[in-house]
């Protein structure tokens, strides 16, 4: 399988998060909080937390403390169709092909449901083919990416298909939420809204730098489900973040690495490009201790955490895009995304 077309979009208006303290501290919500979480989320929004600005798929900051169901949910419904389809024509284009010639579209997201769901939006808006076969696939977070280039290979290599395009479409901010629970604080101050889209082919394309997916690997342990998931409250969607997150990120990820690496025969200093998922600051340091990263190995995804926040399921695609843009050096590249389940996941990429 081949990557031969990238494509990325945001909201059009940003934050700081100084503007979002500012916002936040004025509102009655933030009067509601205990001392403790009032000083929680100064410290989150105001403090080195690694983000500087987040884009969301609001108008004013204003619209964000509108927690009412149907309100979440139309936002939602509004802005992922609007956002994958922004993504998608930019991967088609950066591929250089036609809508007519895509045979697959699968698309990641966790932030909203649609039934059906965002591949009929994408159908309807690109012009896909009646035929194409289309897989919504829901309930993976953050490590979404992964398993959907996964779904996207066993389609290729069974020759079902000769293109898919992949999309991960989030908007975080149709799930935040505001009360005392810390993990919920947390995650309103982290998260901004965006989608990604790449074009997976058969063949590589000639006229292009050649990225090529070797092979995978994941790892679920559901005894750690709770202690990053969804809950479902108040018809509303409520995000449960826990301080192990970090450590579970950085135990799960060197278990991946590791057995990546032996399944390829490689050593970790063959590795010439690292394209990490970046969960926070906190997520990246524990990355960086645990597998004793230098931090021009993080330093694409802290980057893009400074200036998109953690944008979930596409972010690891801004990164690729990034370093692909940047002509950074070829040879071995690791891809890891991890989120929900608790799940990781990995794969190695051979750019020339």
């Amino acid at each position: 399988m081949f990557f031969i077309g990238l494509g990325t979009a945001t909201p059009p208006n940003s934050y700081t998060q100084s503007e979002c303290w500012d916002v936040f501290r004025a509102s009655g919500l933030y009067a509601g909080l205990t001392r403790r979480n009032q000083v929680l989320a100064e410290n989150v929004l105001c403090g080195n937390n690694g983000i500087e600005t987040r884009h969301l798929s609001i108008d004013s900051l204003e619209e964000a403390f509108d927690f009412s169901p149907d309100v979440m949910h139309q936002r939602f419904a509004l802005h992922a169709p609007r956002l994958a389809t922004e993504a998608a024509e930019k991967a088609l284009a950066d591929a250089g092909i036609a809508a007519a010639d895509i045979d697959a579209v699968i698309v990641s997201t966790c932030t909203g449901y649609l039934c059906p769901g965002l591949t009929s939006y994408l159908i309807e808006r690109l012009g896909l083919g009646g035929d194409v076969v289309a897989l919504d696939l829901v309930g993976q977070g953050c490590a979404a990416a992964l398993p959907n280039w996964r779904a996207a290979d066993a389609l290729l290599a069974s020759a079902r298909c000769e293109r898919v395009l992949s999309v991960c479409v989030e908007v975080c901010s149709a799930a935040f939420y505001i009360d005392n629970d810390p993990g919920v604080l947390i995650s309103a101050a982290l998260f901004g809204d965006s989608a990604a889209a790449a074009i997976l082919s058969r063949e590589p394309d000639p006229a292009r730098r050649r990225v090529e997916w070797k092979f995978a690997h994941s790892l679920t342990d559901p005894s750690d489900r709770d202690q990053l998931r969804f809950d479902h409250k108040g018809g509303v969607l409520r995000n449960i973040l826990s301080l192990q997150v970090p450590r579970l990120a950085a135990k799960h990820a060197a278990a991946v690495l590791e057995r990546g690496l032996e399944m390829a025969g490689l050593k970790r200093d063959q590795i010439a490009q690292w394209i990490w998922h970046a969960g926070g600051r906190n997520v990246l340091a524990a990355l960086q201790q645990r597998m004793d990263l230098k931090a021009d190995d993080l330093r694409r995804s802290s980057a893009l955490l400074r200036r998109y926040g953690n944008l979930s399921s596409p972010f690891v695609f801004f990164v690729l895009q990034d370093a692909l843009h940047d002509a950074a050096p070829g040879g071995w590249w690791w891809v890891s995304s991890f989120g929900a389940g608790f799940s990781c996941h990995g794969a190695l990429l051979s750019v020339a």
